[in-house]
C-alpha cells in the first residue's frame, strides 16, 4: 500500500516537471498539441488492439478454452487507455509501452508466475444421495 501511495504522489510531480521542461524547449502550444495528439493516437491504438483482443477471446471461448491470457492482456489495454488519455508524457510513455504485445505478454507472465494473479474454475458440486444432477427434477401436472 505505501508503494501505491508514493506512486500517486510521485507521478503528478514527474508529469508537471516533464511538461514544464518540454514546454520550455518547444513552447507551450506545441506541448499542448503533443499531449492532445498522443491521447488521440493512443485512444485509436487501444481501440484497435482492444477489438482484436475481444476477437481472440471469442475464438478461445468458441474452442472451449479459457481465454486467461487474452483477458489479462485486455486488462493491460484498459490500463494503457487510461494512462494515454491522462495528460502527460510519463503516463503516455507507460501507456504506449503497454500497447506493445511483447511487453503485455511479459508482464502477464510475471503476474501469473509470481502468484499475484490467477484463475480458478469452480464447478458445482453434485448433490449427495439422490444421484440426480442439478438440472434433473421431477414434476407432475395438476389440472
Amino acid at each position: 500500500m505505501p508503494l501505491l501511495f508514493l506512486l500517486f504522489l510521485a507521478v503528478p510531480f514527474v508529469e508537471i516537471w516533464l511538461l514544464i521542461k518540454v514546454g520550455v524547449v518547444i513552447g507551450a502550444g506545441w506541448t499542448i498539441f503533443l499531449v492532445v495528439a498522443t491521447a488521440a493516437i493512443g485512444a485509436w491504438l487501444v481501440r484497435a488492439q482492444g477489438l482484436s483482443t475481444i476477437g481472440r477471446i471469442q475464438q478461445e471461448m468458441a474452442a472451449g478454452r479459457l481465454p486467461a491470457d487474452e483477458v489479462i492482456q485486455g486488462l493491460f489495454l484498459l490500463v494503457s487507455g487510461a494512462l494515454l488519455v491522462t495528460p502527460g508524457f510519463f503516463t503516455d510513455s507507460v501507456g504506449f509501452a503497454l500497447l506493445i504485445p511483447a511487453v503485455r505478454r511479459y508482464l502477464a507472465s510475471r503476474l501469473i508466475l509470481g502468484g499475484r494473479f490467477g484463475f480458478q474454475v469452480h464447478r458445482p458440486q453434485q448433490p449427495t444421495g439422490s444421484g440426480k444432477t442439478p438440472l434433473d427434477g421431477d414434476f407432475h401436472r395438476e389440472d
